[in-house]
């Protein structure tokens, strides 16, 4: 029989911004909360691939760096005192009958085992690796002027770099870095950018020398990156640039890793969830970037949303005396006597 002082009410998988705003909002419902993350820190991708980007997509904030809005969450979800378990990955979990009620044990590679009565998957895209180019000099220079994040915008400072893709993320760098770079040319192998309007439409009055049917062919100097070689994808002629700094912005590979193994319903590299952010196996729910339902959109806005429901029904679920909606902070109906202070 498990120790009752070692079953949480909730466990949160995951610790960005969903994971971290789950562990607030289950503090407000009175959940004892656990987060558990197989990263060393609290924040997730805003402190692991882009710190110094600057985020949009966040209710309050015209924009606020990634690692500002990392601090912040980690702020709030420490209100309420959750218990915080870092570099330990999720292997496996069963389930147990105690006292008429289903148990979960989570199994870690640390050789630990942790005990909830609900589980919130807010693992992001799961273990990530970028997509990495296979091309002359691009591997023999990684960290030595190739880059596939950007931890710290000074190593950019005052110099020549060239940008690849034409996602979200090589639009957002070519404009962050304005202000470091000495210059920056942009390659993109079409002339379709996969970027919100305003941000496409600031790069194109930008300065950045834009170069679409573009791509990139090899990379070479000495101790250090020198120049990358590009070609056109239309004429194949190429050119040389004298650069000392190469961003990739290829994507990811992502990876459940061992939740694949838990016997949840998978759809397009995520977990299926239903209107309650609940998985096929009773008692897990998701949210976030790993959870996947008709007309998904991966922002941070909507996982806070997504991850509210999550807590809200996990609550009911454990609790049925326990509503849903419990009501909201200005509800007048939920403050004593209508009143909201002196």
């Amino acid at each position: 029989m498990t120790n009752p002082a070692d079953i949480f009410d909730v466990t949160i998988i995951g610790s960005g911004p969903a994971g971290l705003y789950g562990a607030f909002y289950a503090g407000m419902r009175g959940m004892k909360t656990k987060i558990l993350d197989a990263l060393p820190e609290l924040g997730g991708q805003l402190v692991t691939l882009y710190p110094e980007k600057w985020v949009f997509d966040v209710g309050g904030f015209p924009k606020i760096l990634a690692k500002d809005l990392a601090k912040n969450l980690v702020e709030q979800a420490m209100t309420f005192g959750p218990t915080v378990c870092l570099d330990e990955k999720v292997i496996s979990v069963k389930t147990h009958i105690e006292n008429g009620a289903k148990i979960f044990e989570l199994a870690t590679d640390k050789g630990t085992s942790h005990f909830t009565k609900a589980i919130v998957l807010t693992a992001g895209i799961g273990a990530f690796k970028p997509k990495k180019l296979d091309a002359p000099g691009i591997s023999t220079f990684e960290g030595k002027g190739v880059y596939y994040f950007v931890q710290e915008k000074k190593v950019f400072e005052d110099k020549d770099i060239l940008i690849v893709g034409g996602g979200d993320s090589a639009v957002d760098w070519c404009l962050n870095l304005l202000d470091t770079a000495k210059r920056i040319t942009l390659i993109h192998r079409s002339d379709q950018f996969r970027a919100h309007e305003e941000s496409v439409k600031a790069l194109l009055t930008s300065p950045i020398e834009i170069l679409t049917f573009h791509e990139l062919r090899s990379a070479s100097g000495n101790e250090r990156l020198e120049q990358a070689v590009i070609y056109d994808n239309r004429t194949h002629q190429e050119k040389t640039l004298d650069v000392a700094a190469i961003i990739l912005n290829l994507g990811f590979h992502a990876d459940l890793g061992p939740i694949r193994g838990w016997g949840l319903e998978l759809d397009k590299g995520g977990i299926k969830v239903n209107y309650r952010m609940e998985t096929n196996v009773e008692g897990i729910f998701a949210a976030g970037d790993v959870a996947s339902h008709p007309g998904k959109l991966k922002l941070i806005s909507t996982g806070f949303g997504e991850v509210v429901t999550a807590v809200n029904f996990a609550k009911n679920l454990i609790d049925p005396s326990a509503k849903v909606y419990p009501g909201h902070s200005t509800d007048l109906k939920s403050i004593p006597n209508g009143k909201m202070g002196s």
